[in-house]
């Protein structure tokens, strides 16, 4: 074999590797990926149950119930679409109705299963998705600075 052969070949085998490692790369970024949903997306999209996500929202005003034993059955809307959330065990100290949460977690069964509930940390704060989901739906009642901004 020539010597330009040899080099291609060489050249040829580190590029395989390379596209190789990169895939693998990518396979398990695909598993440790969370992608966020509002309520509306959620119920149009429909994604697979074995998927992790976030889901945001507000909690919907006289949804929240406690039937005991650390679990917390309530619903999550955009305004326009509302979904039943399941969640066993601590609640932050600022969640309540009307107010922003982002819920970690699969659904299944039209049920989204959390496993983690985010709450906002003060009265002007909503997580950005939670935020752009509302505006997308028309429903946004932020105050006027960040109307302006």
């Amino acid at each position: 074999m020539k010597r330009k052969h040899k080099r291609l070949t060489f050249v040829g085998v580190a590029l395989l590797l390379l596209a190789a490692a990169a895939a693998l790369v990518l396979t398990a970024f695909e598993d440790s990926i969370v992608f966020f949903y509002s309520p509306t997306d959620l119920i149009s999209k429909k994604p697979a149950p074995d998927r992790r996500l976030r889901l945001g929202g507000l909690v919907e005003e006289g949804s929240v119930e406690k039937p005991g034993a650390g679990l917390v059955l309530f619903r999550v809307t955009d305004t326009a679409q509302a979904v039943d959330v399941s969640f066993t065990g601590i609640l932050p100290d600022l969640f309540r109705e009307g107010q922003g949460i982002v819920a970690e977690g699969h659904l299944i069964k039209g049920v989204f299963m959390a496993d983690n509930v985010l709450a906002k940390h003060d009265e002007n704060y909503m997580p950005p998705e939670v935020a752009e989901a509302l505006k997308k739906s028309g429903q946004w009642q932020g105050n006027e600075k960040e109307k302006t901004q």
